[in-house]
């Protein structure tokens, strides 16, 4: 479903700020793969979700989605393709919108457009169906501006917009990094719902390495742009936080220094 295939990535070449970002890496997801990512800072976590969104532009190496070679297309047309959730609650929605306007403009992504009276009561009724599988008190409040929700609030009904059209692939970067932790549970929980019933291939970023071992089919470590560990099935069923970090440190040659990781053990 997804196909990385050696790609590479310098920002500021040339320069005494150069960084090598993506250092010849390759990565293929299968049709319903939960891949989670972890690494330290600098690692490439983010730059890698980004190559994949078109964000920018890979230096070298190609990137397909379902068979299509998107490495040159731009982002907005990349978009069909793909679902993502930020890190920050405040993106991935509209602010000044109300919650139906937000859900509509996600149901109708890489549809025909077309004038109309709006939202119609069979879709706002749908939304209302949607929204209580939140259990956050949001299909009562379809025309409250999505500004006036908390940043849990927002996120969850961003990983619902980010999946409503079943992409072909769902980025998730850091989604439940700005969350207090029962809200961030919540989200993941719905997060395991959503990938699970509608078999979504998904990657998801967290700095978090318990909840790297604990969701997913696939976890994935990222070491100075590479792919240093690649874990699937059984085998990461019986990781634990210990494992990893000494994986990361045989593979890597060194010891993991990053704070906001063993932190969040």
């Amino acid at each position: 479903m997804l196909k990385v295939e050696n790609i590479y990535k310098t920002f500021n070449a040339g320069t005494i700020n150069e960084k090598t970002a993506l250092n010849g890496l390759s990565l293929h997801l299968e049709p319903g793969d939960f891949c989670t990512v972890i690494g330290g800072n600098g690692a490439g976590k983010s730059t890698l979700l980004n190559a994949i969104a078109g964000t920018w532009y890979v230096d070298e190496g190609n990137i397909s989605i379902n068979g299509i070679d998107v490495t040159k297309m731009p982002e907005h047309k990349r978009a069909k393709f793909l679902g993502r959730v930020f890190q920050d609650p405040m993106l991935g929605t509209a602010a000044n919108m109300r919650i139906d306007e937000n859900l509509a403009i996600a149901a109708r992504r890489g549809k025909a457009r077309m004038l109309s009276s709006g939202i119609t009561a069979k879709e706002r009724e749908s939304y209302k169906e949607l929204l209580k599988t939140l259990d956050l008190g949001l299909e009562d409040r379809l025309t409250s501006k999505v500004g006036l929700l908390s940043g849990g609030q927002r996120q969850a009904l961003t990983l619902l917009m980010a999946s409503l059209q079943k992409p072909e692939v769902l980025l998730l970067d850091e989604h439940t990094a700005a969350l207090d932790p029962k809200t961030a549970a919540k989200v993941l929980a719905k997060t395991d719902e959503i990938v699970g019933k509608d078999n979504l291939t998904t990657l998801m970023i967290t700095h978090n390495m318990k909840d790297a071992i604990a969701h997913g089919n696939r976890l994935i470590m990222m070491d100075s742009g590479r792919i240093i560990l690649d874990i699937k099935g059984e085998e990461k069923k019986k990781l634990t936080v210990e494992d990893l970090l000494n994986r990361f440190a045989i593979a890597s040659g060194e010891e993991l220094n990053n704070d906001r990781m063993i932190l969040a053990k």
